[in-house]
């Protein structure tokens, strides 16, 4: 499927303000004003913009440790997310979750969580909730390749296709859990997809560094959820650039090499897309120019909000905290 001019631009534009967001992260990380642990998703941004663009505002979240640029691509609030960064009041969890715990109801980001598999019977539950209100809106579930071995990844999908609810799971397979590579996980020949389809799910499978092809499987599986054919199990290979949490390099430590990484740096689903629209002439130099500068100050506009603002009184620790009596 093609797409006009203004939706490449879209795909484009939404890829390089994750980038660039999480470029600063990384930069200001080292500063000691970030406190909280970080999970980066450069080189992975064509999943999120993908996925998101066949979303509606309607349409629900939920998300892994790694979920920057799945809350932007929803539509998450930029200062909102630099605010919960640096742990202060005005953060998308009032400065209590930091990175890996975001939540945004307006924007149909129904959280993130640092443990993984954690936030799968949350997104199934939200879909059952959709089918037995006969609303035709879809839940997104992003994983990594690691929650694939999670006894509760087995049994939510199970329900899912179970009730044939409209969710789509999405797996951005970047081929480690934090060291371990999949290889060390998983059978050999092993399909993740064909793990799915044997609980029941339909499943889908690309590259997860081409945004157009993202942006068409995703579109069609949810196409199907929203007419009750779902579950979708959709599996991204794709690949991130940086540490397993934190802001810099790692591939000096030995469990992936130079070569590896720099094999995948050149599928960089940035400039593979960049290259492709300059080529068929839907974009110039001067407009993404002209779109770095303005998200750039953005960025710098929100980092000094979040700077300047307090943190949360420590009197309120205890609100939303529940404990269950003796």
């Amino acid at each position: 499927m093609t797409y006009s001019a203004e939706a490449s631009l879209a795909l484009l534009m939404m890829m390089l303000r994750v980038r660039m967001v999480e470029e600063r992260i990384a930069s200001e990380y080292s500063k000691g004003l970030i406190r909280c642990p970080t999970h980066l998703s450069i080189g992975q941004e064509a999943v999120a913009a993908g996925v998101s663009a066949g979303l509606t505002l309607e349409d629900k979240v939920v998300s892994t440790h790694r979920a920057h640029a799945h809350y932007l691509a929803k539509g998450g609030d930029l200062r909102g997310l630099i605010c919960e960064l640096y742990g202060k009041e005005q953060g998308c969890s009032a400065g209590r979750g930091g990175s890996m715990h975001l939540v945004d109801l307006k924007a149909g980001f129904y959280g993130s969580t640092a443990i993984v598999g954690n936030t799968i019977p949350i997104g199934v539950g939200l879909a059952y909730a959709e089918k037995i209100s006969y609303s035709s809106n879809t839940v997104v579930i992003y994983i990594g390749d690691a929650a694939i071995e999670e006894g509760v990844f087995y049994e939510s999908l199970n329900f899912a296709a179970l009730h044939r609810l409209p969710v789509l799971f999405v797996c951005e397979n970047n081929m480690y859990s934090v060291y371990t590579p999949l290889k060390e996980r998983q059978p050999e020949n092993r399909r993740l997809e064909d793990v799915a389809a044997g609980i029941g799910a339909r499943c889908l499978s690309g590259d997860g560094n081409d945004v157009e092809q993202v942006r068409n499987l995703s579109a069609f599986a949810v196409s199907e959820c929203r007419v009750g054919r779902g579950p979708f199990f959709l599996k991204l290979d794709t690949y991130r650039w940086r540490e397993h949490c934190g802001p810099n390099y790692d591939n000096h430590i030995g469990y992936r090499t130079e070569g590896e990484f720099l094999e995948w740096k050149e599928k960089d689903p940035i400039e593979r897309f960049l290259l492709k629209m300059k080529e068929s002439e839907k974009i110039s130099g001067q407009v993404i120019e002209n779109f770095r500068r303005e998200i750039q100050a953005e960025i710098d506009a929100e980092i000094a909000f979040a700077e300047a603002q307090p943190y949360p009184d420590p009197k309120t620790a205890s609100l939303n905290v529940f404990k269950v009596s003796p």
